[in-house]
């Protein structure tokens, strides 16, 4: 394992180096995808990415792009406040990720690629990130994640108690709004090298991992970015190791983290007062 680690890092730094800041990144944002109880958004807004980067194969403009354009239109109508809508948020968030699903597929087949080129789109492939790709993360990545620490405290009020946030004069559609363009940036410049359903583990899996290790959202915040690179490490080590599919191994060991975390932590506030107790 030890040399499998030393290849990984000689062969892929800067594999290695995304993944581990789109990792820390989209786990921090997902805290709050969580707490405002919109969890599909980061499964439909991937998708709306891939189909994006699918577009933009076949127009053959850069891959950002695309998904970028996809992505904001995707935010904006999903930034309409919910009593203006006859149809509510999580249905329209099911029409567009069946569209931009459906899409993607289409868009691919059309311009005469084949199925690897089709899982490349869908699912990405960390491994393969090359240092260009590695210079746009960082420089979309961390003016974002710099904004998003600079209104962390009116975010978090917005997300946590909406009501109470508007009678301290805090005008909460703003920040979410921001919130979420925030969100879907970041989601497109990481779509194409992560794709779907890692960016969607990391906004996910990662986060509720720290929500049930920790009731503090302080902690929660500082331990969902650790999670999620401790997850992104082992998973390419593990990955590179027994040569398998790099985005759907650091998925598993996500989801192994959850499992293991969740049930020490039932363990400990459930099983272990009693027997103190007793």
């Amino acid at each position: 394992m030890h040399d499998a680690m030393s290849c990984l890092y000689c062969q892929f730094p800067e594999a290695l180096v995304a993944g581990l800041l789109i990792s820390a990144v989209c786990a921090l944002l997902g805290v709050f995808v969580i707490l405002k109880r919109a969890v599909f958004i980061g499964i439909t807004l991937s998708e709306v990415a891939a189909c994006g980067v699918a577009a933009s194969f076949l127009l053959g403009i850069p891959p950002f792009a695309g998904s970028l354009v996809l992505v904001l239109g995707a935010v904006s109508l999903l930034a309409v406040p919910a009593e203006n809508q006859r149809i509510p948020r999580d249905t329209l968030m099911g029409i567009l990720f069946i569209a931009a699903t459906a899409m993607t597929i289409l868009l691919v087949s059309k311009s005469g690629t084949g199925l690897m080129e089709i899982n490349a789109v869908l699912y990405g492939d960390l491994i393969l990130a090359s240092s260009r790709e590695l210079k746009i993360l960082f420089g979309i990545l961390t003016p974002a994640l710099i904004l998003f620490v600079a209104i962390l405290r009116p975010t978090l009020y917005s997300f946590m108690d909406r009501e109470g946030s508007k009678v301290l004069g805090i005008k909460t559609w703003i920040w979410e709004s921001l919130y979420f363009l925030m969100l879907g940036v970041i989601i497109s410049a990481a779509s194409q090298i992560a794709g779907a359903l890692l960016i969607f583990c990391y906004l996910v899996v990662c986060p509720a991992t720290a929500l049930v290790a920790s009731k503090r959202i302080t902690i929660v915040l500082l331990i969902a970015p650790v999670i999620a690179m401790i997850a992104t490490f082992i998973g390419m080590v593990v990955s590179f190791r027994y040569d398998l599919p790099t985005n759907q191994t650091i998925c598993m060991i996500s989801c192994i983290l959850f499992a293991l975390i969740s049930t020490t932590c039932w363990i400990y506030r459930k099983v272990l007062p009693i027997s103190h107790n007793t």
